[in-house]
Protein backbone atom coordinates (compact mmCIF):
# COMPACT_ATOMS: atom_id res chain seq x y z
CA UNK A 1 0.00 0.00 0.00
CA UNK A 2 1.33 3.45 -0.91
CA UNK A 3 2.07 6.15 1.65
CA UNK A 4 -0.82 8.23 0.28
CA UNK A 5 -3.25 5.34 0.71
CA UNK A 6 -2.02 4.59 4.23
CA UNK A 7 -2.32 8.24 5.21
CA UNK A 8 -5.83 8.39 3.81
CA UNK A 9 -6.86 5.29 5.72
CA UNK A 10 -5.70 6.90 8.96
CA UNK A 11 -7.44 10.18 8.20
CA UNK A 12 -10.66 8.29 7.40
CA UNK A 13 -10.92 6.52 10.73
CA UNK A 14 -14.26 7.53 12.20
CA UNK A 15 -14.40 6.87 15.96
CA UNK A 16 -17.09 9.51 16.35
CA UNK A 17 -19.37 7.90 13.73
CA UNK A 18 -20.02 11.20 11.97
CA UNK A 19 -21.68 9.44 9.01
CA UNK A 20 -19.88 11.15 6.15
CA UNK A 21 -16.60 9.28 5.75
CA UNK A 22 -17.82 5.68 5.17
CA UNK A 23 -19.86 6.86 2.19
CA UNK A 24 -17.12 8.83 0.46
CA UNK A 25 -14.50 7.63 -1.99
CA UNK A 26 -10.84 7.93 -1.06
CA UNK A 27 -9.53 11.41 -0.37
CA UNK A 28 -7.55 12.82 -3.33
CA UNK A 29 -4.27 12.72 -1.38
CA UNK A 30 -2.22 12.66 -4.58
CA UNK A 31 -3.88 15.86 -5.77
CA UNK A 32 -3.48 17.44 -2.36
CA UNK A 33 0.21 16.56 -2.36
CA UNK A 34 0.68 17.99 -5.85
CA UNK A 35 -1.22 21.13 -4.85
CA UNK A 36 1.28 21.74 -2.06
CA UNK A 37 4.01 22.27 -4.64
CA UNK A 38 4.92 25.88 -5.21
CA UNK A 39 3.47 27.21 -1.96
CA UNK A 40 5.07 30.54 -1.09
CA UNK A 41 2.32 32.49 0.66
CA UNK A 42 -0.66 30.83 2.34
CA UNK A 43 -3.83 32.09 4.00
CA UNK A 44 -5.21 29.80 6.72
CA UNK A 45 -8.85 30.20 7.80
CA UNK A 46 -10.44 28.40 10.74
CA UNK A 47 -12.87 28.91 13.62
CA UNK A 48 -16.19 27.16 14.19
CA UNK A 49 -18.30 28.89 16.87
CA UNK A 50 -20.24 27.24 19.66
CA UNK A 51 -22.97 28.92 21.70
CA UNK A 52 -22.48 28.57 25.44
CA UNK A 53 -25.26 28.33 27.99
CA UNK A 54 -24.91 31.97 28.98
CA UNK A 55 -25.37 33.00 25.35
CA UNK A 56 -21.77 33.87 24.56
CA UNK A 57 -19.95 32.39 21.55
CA UNK A 58 -16.50 30.77 21.45
CA UNK A 59 -14.57 28.78 18.89
CA UNK A 60 -14.42 25.01 19.35
CA UNK A 61 -11.29 22.92 19.92
CA UNK A 62 -11.53 21.35 16.46
CA UNK A 63 -9.95 23.77 14.01
CA UNK A 64 -7.35 25.96 15.69
CA UNK A 65 -5.16 23.02 16.71
CA UNK A 66 -4.97 21.44 13.27
CA UNK A 67 -4.52 24.80 11.58
CA UNK A 68 -1.72 25.71 13.99
CA UNK A 69 0.08 22.51 12.99
CA UNK A 70 -0.14 23.51 9.34
CA UNK A 71 1.04 27.05 10.12
CA UNK A 72 4.02 25.75 12.09
CA UNK A 73 5.03 23.43 9.25
CA UNK A 74 4.89 26.18 6.66
CA UNK A 75 6.82 28.59 8.88
CA UNK A 76 9.61 26.04 9.36
CA UNK A 77 9.86 25.84 5.57
CA UNK A 78 10.19 29.62 5.30
CA UNK A 79 6.72 30.04 3.79
CA UNK A 80 4.73 33.19 4.64
CA UNK A 81 1.56 32.46 6.60
CA UNK A 82 -1.49 34.66 7.20
CA UNK A 83 -3.84 33.08 9.80
CA UNK A 84 -7.44 34.32 9.76
CA UNK A 85 -10.39 33.80 12.07
CA UNK A 86 -13.15 35.94 13.53
CA UNK A 87 -13.75 37.39 16.97
CA UNK A 88 -15.23 34.19 18.39
CA UNK A 89 -12.22 32.10 17.42
CA UNK A 90 -9.47 34.66 17.92
CA UNK A 91 -8.31 33.82 21.45
CA UNK A 92 -8.20 30.03 20.95
CA UNK A 93 -6.44 30.32 17.58
CA UNK A 94 -3.90 32.81 18.93
CA UNK A 95 -3.26 30.50 21.88
CA UNK A 96 -2.72 27.52 19.58
CA UNK A 97 -0.29 29.39 17.36
CA UNK A 98 1.72 30.70 20.31
CA UNK A 99 1.82 27.31 22.04
CA UNK A 100 3.16 25.54 18.97
CA UNK A 101 5.80 28.23 18.45
CA UNK A 102 4.49 30.15 15.45
CA UNK A 103 5.61 33.70 14.85
CA UNK A 104 2.42 34.49 12.94
CA UNK A 105 -0.45 36.09 14.84
CA UNK A 106 -4.05 35.59 13.66
CA UNK A 107 -5.86 38.48 12.05
CA UNK A 108 -9.47 39.02 13.09
CA UNK A 109 -11.99 38.99 10.25
CA UNK A 110 -14.46 41.79 11.00
CA UNK A 111 -18.18 41.10 11.29
CA UNK A 112 -18.95 44.22 9.23
CA UNK A 113 -17.77 44.91 5.67
CA UNK A 114 -16.37 41.38 5.66
CA UNK A 115 -16.32 40.91 1.89
CA UNK A 116 -14.36 44.13 1.38
CA UNK A 117 -11.91 43.02 4.07
CA UNK A 118 -11.42 39.64 2.39
CA UNK A 119 -10.85 41.16 -1.04
CA UNK A 120 -8.39 43.68 0.36
CA UNK A 121 -6.54 41.02 2.35
CA UNK A 122 -6.18 38.74 -0.66
CA UNK A 123 -4.96 41.62 -2.80
CA UNK A 124 -2.47 42.86 -0.21
CA UNK A 125 -1.09 39.47 0.88
CA UNK A 126 -1.27 37.91 -2.61
CA UNK A 127 -1.33 34.26 -1.45
CA UNK A 128 -0.53 31.31 -3.65
CA UNK A 129 -2.74 29.04 -1.52
CA UNK A 130 -5.81 29.20 0.73
CA UNK A 131 -6.42 26.41 3.24
CA UNK A 132 -9.63 26.33 5.27
CA UNK A 133 -10.02 23.86 8.12
CA UNK A 134 -13.19 23.41 10.18
CA UNK A 135 -14.70 26.73 9.11
CA UNK A 136 -18.48 26.96 8.58
CA UNK A 137 -19.73 27.10 5.02
CA UNK A 138 -22.95 28.70 3.85
CA UNK A 139 -25.68 26.30 2.73
CA UNK A 140 -27.95 26.67 -0.30
CA UNK A 141 -30.53 28.49 1.80
CA UNK A 142 -28.04 31.30 2.38
CA UNK A 143 -27.45 30.45 6.03
CA UNK A 144 -24.75 28.81 8.12
CA UNK A 145 -25.78 25.73 10.10
CA UNK A 146 -24.37 23.58 12.86
CA UNK A 147 -24.53 19.79 12.58
CA UNK A 148 -27.99 19.76 14.14
CA UNK A 149 -29.33 22.02 11.39
CA UNK A 150 -29.67 25.15 13.54
CA UNK A 151 -28.87 28.47 11.90
CA UNK A 152 -25.72 30.07 13.37
CA UNK A 153 -25.45 33.23 11.24
CA UNK A 154 -25.31 35.46 14.31
CA UNK A 155 -22.30 33.59 15.68
CA UNK A 156 -19.67 34.33 13.04
CA UNK A 157 -18.34 36.66 10.37
CA UNK A 158 -19.65 35.87 6.89
CA UNK A 159 -16.53 34.52 5.12
CA UNK A 160 -18.38 32.61 2.40
CA UNK A 161 -16.87 34.66 -0.43
CA UNK A 162 -13.26 33.80 0.36
CA UNK A 163 -13.03 30.69 -1.82
CA UNK A 164 -14.52 32.35 -4.90
CA UNK A 165 -12.44 35.48 -4.37
CA UNK A 166 -9.31 33.37 -3.98
CA UNK A 167 -10.01 31.38 -7.12
CA UNK A 168 -10.60 34.61 -9.09
CA UNK A 169 -7.02 35.51 -8.18
CA UNK A 170 -5.59 32.15 -9.22
CA UNK A 171 -5.10 30.97 -5.64
CA UNK A 172 -5.13 27.22 -5.00
CA UNK A 173 -8.02 26.43 -2.63
CA UNK A 174 -7.93 23.48 -0.20
CA UNK A 175 -10.66 22.77 2.35
CA UNK A 176 -10.83 20.33 5.25
CA UNK A 177 -14.00 19.15 7.01
CA UNK A 178 -15.53 16.26 8.88
CA UNK A 179 -19.28 16.79 8.69
CA UNK A 180 -20.17 18.51 5.43
CA UNK A 181 -21.17 21.91 6.81
CA UNK A 182 -17.66 23.31 6.44
CA UNK A 183 -16.69 25.81 3.77
CA UNK A 184 -15.42 24.14 0.61
CA UNK A 185 -17.36 20.90 1.07
CA UNK A 186 -19.89 21.64 -1.68
CA UNK A 187 -18.04 19.35 -4.09
CA UNK A 188 -19.18 16.43 -1.88
CA UNK A 189 -22.82 17.52 -1.89
CA UNK A 190 -24.38 14.33 -3.26
CA UNK A 191 -22.97 12.17 -0.48
CA UNK A 192 -23.49 14.77 2.26
CA UNK A 193 -27.15 15.20 1.40
CA UNK A 194 -27.73 11.46 1.20
CA UNK A 195 -25.73 10.20 4.18
CA UNK A 196 -25.30 12.95 6.78
CA UNK A 197 -28.14 13.78 9.20
CA UNK A 198 -29.65 17.14 8.12
CA UNK A 199 -27.33 16.94 5.10
CA UNK A 200 -29.73 18.69 2.73
CA UNK A 201 -30.01 21.62 5.13
CA UNK A 202 -26.39 21.95 6.26
CA UNK A 203 -24.26 21.07 3.23
CA UNK A 204 -21.94 23.93 2.35
CA UNK A 205 -22.43 25.44 -1.07
CA UNK A 206 -18.85 26.57 -1.68
CA UNK A 207 -16.57 24.22 -3.59
CA UNK A 208 -12.82 24.19 -3.03
CA UNK A 209 -10.53 22.83 -5.73
CA UNK A 210 -9.47 20.12 -3.30
CA UNK A 211 -11.75 18.98 -0.48
CA UNK A 212 -10.55 16.39 2.02
CA UNK A 213 -12.29 14.88 5.03
CA UNK A 214 -11.21 13.13 8.20
CA UNK A 215 -12.78 11.71 11.34
CA UNK A 216 -11.87 15.00 13.02
CA UNK A 217 -10.82 18.00 10.96
CA UNK A 218 -7.78 18.68 13.17
CA UNK A 219 -6.21 15.45 11.94
CA UNK A 220 -5.47 16.87 8.52
CA UNK A 221 -3.16 19.30 10.29
CA UNK A 222 -0.97 16.25 10.88
CA UNK A 223 -1.75 14.87 7.44
CA UNK A 224 -0.62 18.02 5.64
CA UNK A 225 2.45 18.27 7.90
CA UNK A 226 3.31 14.70 6.93
CA UNK A 227 2.98 15.43 3.22
CA UNK A 228 5.15 18.51 3.55
CA UNK A 229 7.69 16.53 5.56
CA UNK A 230 8.02 13.90 2.88
CA UNK A 231 8.10 16.47 0.11
CA UNK A 232 10.89 18.53 1.68
CA UNK A 233 12.82 15.76 3.42
CA UNK A 234 12.46 17.22 6.92
CA UNK A 235 10.33 15.93 9.79
CA UNK A 236 7.82 18.70 10.50
CA UNK A 237 5.52 16.60 12.67
CA UNK A 238 4.41 17.49 16.16
CA UNK A 239 4.46 14.98 19.03
CA UNK A 240 2.25 14.06 21.98
CA UNK A 241 3.91 16.51 24.33
CA UNK A 242 3.39 19.44 21.99
CA UNK A 243 -0.19 18.44 21.19
CA UNK A 244 -1.04 18.39 24.89
CA UNK A 245 0.57 21.79 25.29
CA UNK A 246 -1.47 23.18 22.41
CA UNK A 247 -4.86 21.83 23.48
CA UNK A 248 -4.30 22.95 27.07
CA UNK A 249 -3.52 26.45 25.79
CA UNK A 250 -6.62 26.47 23.59
CA UNK A 251 -8.85 25.32 26.45
CA UNK A 252 -7.30 27.88 28.78
CA UNK A 253 -8.22 30.50 26.17
CA UNK A 254 -11.87 29.48 26.59
CA UNK A 255 -12.37 27.01 23.75
CA UNK A 256 -14.87 24.19 24.19
CA UNK A 257 -15.52 20.78 22.70
CA UNK A 258 -17.93 21.37 19.81
CA UNK A 259 -20.03 18.32 20.71
CA UNK A 260 -20.18 18.57 24.50
CA UNK A 261 -19.69 22.34 24.91
CA UNK A 262 -17.39 21.49 27.81
CA UNK A 263 -14.27 23.57 28.41
CA UNK A 264 -12.13 20.45 28.59
CA UNK A 265 -9.23 18.81 26.75
CA UNK A 266 -11.36 16.84 24.32
CA UNK A 267 -12.17 17.35 20.65
CA UNK A 268 -15.49 16.24 19.13
CA UNK A 269 -16.25 14.28 22.31
CA UNK A 270 -13.17 12.11 21.80
CA UNK A 271 -10.48 11.75 24.44
CA UNK A 272 -6.94 12.85 23.75
CA UNK A 273 -5.91 9.19 23.72
CA UNK A 274 -7.96 8.69 20.56
CA UNK A 275 -6.34 11.70 18.92
CA UNK A 276 -2.84 10.71 20.03
CA UNK A 277 -3.34 7.26 18.51
CA UNK A 278 -4.05 8.91 15.16
CA UNK A 279 -1.05 11.22 15.53
CA UNK A 280 1.27 8.32 16.31
CA UNK A 281 0.00 6.31 13.35
CA UNK A 282 0.83 9.22 11.04
CA UNK A 283 4.23 9.66 12.67
CA UNK A 284 4.95 5.93 12.25
CA UNK A 285 4.23 5.76 8.51
CA UNK A 286 6.09 9.02 7.91
CA UNK A 287 9.23 7.84 9.70
CA UNK A 288 9.16 4.55 7.82
CA UNK A 289 8.71 6.33 4.48
CA UNK A 290 11.49 8.85 5.15
CA UNK A 291 13.92 6.07 6.06
CA UNK A 292 13.12 4.25 2.86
Amino acid sequence: MSFFAELDNIMREDPGNRGLIPSLPANPVDKLDAALNGVSRVVLLTGFPVKLEEGAFIGETDGPIGTANIAASFERLGIDVLPLTDEEGLKPFAAALRAIGCKSEPICVPAKDTEAFIRRTLDDFAPTHLITLERPGKARDGHYHNMGGAVIDDMLADTTCIIDEARKRGVVTISVGDGGNEIGMGSLRKTIEAKVPHGVEICASECAEISVVSGVSNWWGWGISALLSLKHGIDLMTDESMEMKVIKAVVKAGSVDGCTKANDITVDNLSMKVHMDILNKVRHILRREMVN
